[in-house]
């Protein structure tokens, strides 16, 4: 196997335009701060959601004309697998509506809108709520993984999809991408430091400056901080493919298996990281090994194919991961997360043609909380 790739997304190197972040207003506060004085709360993925949204984005600029209809295929296997659990919407673009209704079940909802690509986890908002139980989604300035792809339309994605959605629309100047953020729900975050420290993204801005802008929008108390890293893939290394929060105290963690693999010593670090850190309630961390599969199905490259579990999606009743042909490992990973996720169904997903762009299941998709 040729490694994880920690993507949501890939192909042409074109570039849209974005402002240059600063920092905000020369927040410093350190980890275990919170700057929360607003009371707005990210909640942990495993809670209800109110929708999952999608973006039925294959797009040829991005993708071969012979991979668009395989991509689209694989969407829609997600989407119609969501939809018998809870509320799909599906942005879809106005020369896709029709050949998109006919695939998909009537239970996924069509919302037409313009898009480059399919990763709304990174293009759309993060949505999160007040003790009222007020709502909004949070623009974190999408802006092309570091301006390596074409962001146009996926720049906008996030103010489509809070307008839809009825919700105010929160700014702030950090730019990441949803895929970069992992959270317990009770104020613990996981990022990796490649990604969200990156100068393609947030030059200038320190861990201090990005935990403090995240705890006035998200609620969060401590950042642990992976070291991820750079230039590998077109996300820098997002957090979703390397660790999860199953719920608060509990991590599922990815441990690549290939020596040849840059993330063979790379989830190592990660994992001796994870196992020495506690949450925001200064709690130890109870940390679960989810290995990778040892084989892919034939005619899919190694060396770009995103071979792993960790990038899964949590709704109330049910867990969606991929399957990859390894039928020792698919089984073995249906079986933790079983095990992980009591009460719920485990649904795997054939997601080769997503996978052989960088993605997972979680980069497709991003939860609305009720």
């Amino acid at each position: 196997m040729g490694g994880l790739l920690g993507a949501c997304g890939g192909g042409a190197a074109e570039t849209g335009t974005v402002p240059q972040p600063v920092k905000n207003g020369g927040a410093s506060k350190t980890s275990g701060a919170s700057n929360n004085s607003e009371g707005w709360h990210m909640p942990d993925e495993a809670e209800a959601h109110k929708a999952t949204w999608m973006a039925y984005g294959a797009s040829s600029a991005v993708w071969t004309r012979a991979q668009v209809p395989k991509v689209q295929q694989a969407l829609v296997r997600i989407a119609n697998a969501i939809a018998a659990h809870e509320p799909v919407n599906m942005l879809v673009r106005e020369a896709d509506f029709a050949g998109a209704r006919q695939l998909l079940d009537a239970r996924v909802n069509l919302i037409l809108g313009d898009m480059d690509d399919l990763w709304v986890r990174d293009t759309g908002p993060v949505f999160v709520r007040k003790q009222n139980g007020e709502r909004a989604g949070v623009k974190f300035n999408f802006n092309g993984w570091g301006n390596k792809q074409q962001f146009d339309h996926d720049g906008q994605v996030a103010d489509l999809v809070t307008r839809e959605a009825q919700v105010p629309m929160l700014a702030t100047q950090l730019v990441l991408e949803g895929g970069a953020l992992e959270v317990d729900g009770k104020g613990t975050a996981i990022i990796t430091e490649s990604c969200v420290l990156n100068d393609n993204r947030n030059p200038g801005w320190s861990k201090a400056d990005c935990e403090a802008e995240l705890g006035r929008l998200l609620g969060i108390r401590k950042v642990i901080w992976l070291p991820g890293i750079a230039g590998k893939d077109i996300t820098d290394a997002h957090t979703d493919f390397y660790a999860r929060f199953v719920r608060p105290g509990v991590v599922a963690a990815h441990r690549e298996l290939d020596p040849e693999s840059y993330d063979y010593e790379l989830t190592r670090r990660h994992l001796d990281i994870l196992r020495g850190a506690t949450d925001a309630d200064n709690q130890p961390l109870q940390i679960v090994v989810v290995d990778g599969p040892s084989q892919i199905r034939p005619g899919n490259n190694p060396n770009t194919f995103a071979a792993g579990y960790i990038n899964y999606y949590a709704t109330r009743s049910a867990i969606f991961i991929p399957e990859f042909g390894d039928a020792a490992a698919d089984a073995r990973a249906k079986a933790q997360y079983a095990e992980l996720y009591p009460g719920r169904a485990v649904v795997q997903i054939n997601i080769d043609p997503i996978a052989a762009g960088g993605g997972g299941i979680h980069c497709t998709t991003q939860q609305e909380i009720l």
